[in-house]
């Protein structure tokens, strides 16, 4: 593997082949990280978003998240909140520096009764708007039910597994459903569209970034804006875990370079994987990136603060 410390130098050559940039390797002066009132030392960083998906997926997701949280590595979570051990695992968040959010699952099969299937046949029954209107919004209410009940408090924001959020008829009901529930204090919404591609990425890495944000992203933004809410500026993070695709250190640098202010750098850690885990060894190696002294150089050399976009935003207040 790649060790960030040993590619942290200028250079302006560039090997055949070679997509990354380097940077100087200096002495680690500050380190500024979740504050939630940017001190003037602070000003002059880039404010960045790193949401940690699934938790509730399971132990070692779980486990994953709240190392990555007490470290100050991640600023968001999304929770499947109709996992098995949700509950009990919830617990584990309270009092962590993170915006929590509903990841809204109308595909994955965790037990649940009511309206899920497969992504390509739920892609085919919303764009073509055959879906159940009544079945969409009824597991929506039992999401939000379940969430304000084990996490005792209001969504910080919402998203989607799998990005479902952001499909005909689905976000459509989710906004209708935010905004009659939560008026006075209106979560934000991820925005899927990511920054310009970068061509020091493969073009099937390319390519899966920008047909996350173009299967609803706009329509969904627009709506989310007529309503009032609030979303993140740009997004990052995502790769095909099934194509060869470069080192993720390497990967999450590239993103970074330039950091965006308000981008959202979406990742999946965990500490370790069962058998069953999707893409477990990917989401392992992703953990052990965000969790290195290497990653919090990086971000210090490139003056990014991770910071929860509901304090940017100034909606938190209601949080208890």
């Amino acid at each position: 593997m790649v060790s960030w410390a040993s590619t942290l130098h200028v250079s302006s050559k560039r090997s055949k082949g070679d997509h990354f940039i380097s940077y100087d390797n200096q002495a680690v002066v500050a380190f500024v990280i979740n504050s939630t009132h940017a001190s003037d030392a602070a000003q002059d960083f880039t404010p960045l978003i790193v949401c940690a998906d699934d938790f509730g997926l399971e132990a070692g997701v779980d486990e994953a998240i709240v190392a990555l949280a007490q470290q100050g590595r991640i600023s968001a979570t999304g929770c499947l909140v109709q996992a098995p051990g949700f509950e009990a695992s919830a617990k584990q968040l309270k009092g962590l520096p993170l915006d929590l959010g509903l990841h809204l699952n109308l595909t994955e099969p965790l037990g649940q009764t009511g309206l899920c299937m497969p992504l390509g046949q739920l892609l085919m029954r919303t764009y073509t708007r055959v879906i159940s209107r009544k079945a969409v919004a009824q597991q929506i209410e039992t999401q939000l039910d379940l969430f304000e009940r084990h996490l005792g408090q209001v969504p910080d924001f919402v998203d989607g597994h799998l990005h479902v959020h952001q499909f005909p008829v689905v976000r459509e009901v989710l906004i209708q459903a935010v905004q009659r529930r939560y008026s006075q204090h209106l979560p934000w919404v991820r925005d899927t569209r990511a920054a310009p591609p970068d061509k020091r990425l493969p073009a099937r890495q390319r390519l899966k970034a920008w047909l996350i944000g173009a299967l609803g992203a706009t329509s969904l933004i627009r709506l989310a804006h007529q309503a009032r809410m609030q979303s993140n500026e740009t997004f990052a993070g995502a790769y095909d875990f099934d194509r060869p695709h470069p080192d993720y250190a390497l990967m999450l640098r590239t993103w970074l370079t330039p950091a965006r202010a308000k981008m959202l750098v979406m990742v999946h850690p965990a500490k370790y994987a069962s058998p069953e885990l999707a893409f477990g060894q990917k989401r392992v190696e992703e953990y052990r990136v965000l969790s290195s002294d290497s990653f919090a150089q990086f971000l210090t050399q490139q003056r990014c603060q991770i910071t929860r976009l509901s304090t940017l935003l100034d909606l938190h207040a209601h949080k208890t």
